[in-house]
């Protein structure tokens, strides 16, 4: 559920805020094979030292990846050292802020579909059980109920009601257009957090109006009534929109 920190992708965007640093980078990614420093200085009319502070710091930030390679003709003793060679990386690097992670529910969704087309099952029993089952492997390595919540972006916050609610929901834009399913998503993937997490003592509740999202988190105590589950969730398009026309809590 986690994304790569915030903060470590910040940096590799900045990495490519500047035009030097900028052109090499597309100097790299629009060649097949690696470019050597020296290639590169001379490619965009730079110094040597210029170009290889940038393309080391643009592999630093995990934009490019490094190879040591002898030039062609040249190798045995005497030889010299391997040249440094650079590749553009396959990782995809997205900023946001709000916090957001449409590529979690894209990788829930499309697993969903693809279990199901495979199955003959309904798609919405299907995305329950995915997504639960992504939340408990979530939980599983955070080890840490509120930890898990904060890499994934909800900010949990607690509440005049003596729970936990969200400040941000994860899913936002989704949200808006398809607020019943990214509502249920969400339940079940904070419900399989709270499973995957030892001990973790809380209970998830489906509540539309809860914060900015639709999830709000009590200690897990026996009330008087039962609380909504898969199943039997109050639907989120039950509740009035604001002045946007938007449904609240999004």
């Amino acid at each position: 559920m986690p994304q790569k920190p915030r903060t470590d992708r910040a940096a590799a965007v900045s990495a490519v805020g500047d035009p030097t640093p900028r052109a090499l980078y597309n100097l790299v990614g629009s060649r097949d094979a690696p470019t050597s420093r020296d290639d590169a200085a001379a490619a965009l009319g730079i110094s040597r030292s210029t170009a290889a502070f940038h393309l080391d710091r643009l592999a630093e930030a995990g934009l490019l990846t490094v190879e040591f390679r002898r030039p062609a003709g040249r190798s045995g003793p005497g030889a010299g050292r391997p040249t440094k060679y650079y590749v553009r990386s396959a990782a995809e690097v997205t900023v946001s802020v709000p916090e957001r992670n449409y590529e979690l529910a894209a990788d829930i969704f499309a697993r969903a579909i693809a279990e199901a087309a495979e199955s003959r099952r309904p798609v919405r029993d299907v995305l329950r059980r995915v997504a639960a089952e992504t939340g408990r492997e979530a939980g599983q390595r955070a080890g840490d109920f509120d930890a898990a919540l904060v890499a994934g972006g909800y900010e949990p916050r607690p509440d005049a009601a003596g729970g936990v609610v969200m400040g941000n929901c994860p899913f936002h834009r989704l949200a808006q257009q398809h607020t019943e399913l990214v509502c249920e998503l969400n339940y079940q993937l904070l419900d399989g957090v709270a499973q995957g997490v030892p001990g973790c003592g809380r209970r998830i509740v489906a509540d539309p109006g809860a914060g900015r999202c639709c999830i709000r988190v009590f200690a897990d105590q026996p009330g008087p009534t039962d609380q909504p589950g898969p199943t039997d969730q109050p639907s989120p398009t039950d509740q009035p929109a604001d002045d946007a026309g938007r449904t609240a809590g999004h």
